[in-house]
């Protein structure tokens, strides 16, 4: 068979109008989109998202399921002996509200900064417990995430 660029040239070309037509569909198709260049959440979200995922005294159990990152999953399960949500350092007892010495006495979250050119924002989370030690630490929000997640947690000590 002959050699025809012209045929190889037409045919690349009917994919690449292919593609181009079908990009937009696809990307309307996703009911929530992960990568949108114009969704970010604003600081104020990440705030109510956080006041409402720690609340008074710890996230529940399903916030702990539903609502922070793979990445924040694989930390928690390689760290049996600890609640990486709450930087608590006790021995479990059982389930994770009740496996570290009972809930946090009170919860206070900061204000959150978000950085646009790194695609994250955070706030400063402190924690009161009935032994009167007082902990901070940091929790980070992918300002792209959809839905809203706790993405990571850095202990403050």
């Amino acid at each position: 068979m002959p050699y025809r660029p012209g045929a190889l040239l037409l045919a690349l070309s009917a994919l690449a109008a292919l593609a181009v037509s079908s990009g937009p569909a696809a990307a309307d198709a996703d009911p929530e989109p992960r990568h949108r260049p114009h969704f970010r959440h604003t600081a104020a979200e990440i705030s109510r998202f956080l006041a409402d995922f720690y609340g008074e005294h710890g996230p529940t159990n399903t916030d702990r399921r539903l609502r922070i990152s793979q990445q924040l999953k694989d930390k928690q399960s390689s760290m049996p002996g600890a609640d990486v949500l709450l930087c608590a350092q006790n021995t479990p007892q059982s389930g994770f509200q009740d496996a570290f010495q009972g809930a946090p006495r009170t919860i206070s979250v900061g204000p959150a900064t978000i950085a646009q050119s790194a695609r994250v924002g955070w706030a400063t989370v402190t924690t009161s417990w009935e032994s009167g030690a007082t902990d901070t630490f940091t929790a980070y929000v992918r300002l792209d995430s959809r839905p809203i997640q706790l993405d990571d947690v850095i202990c403050a000590g």
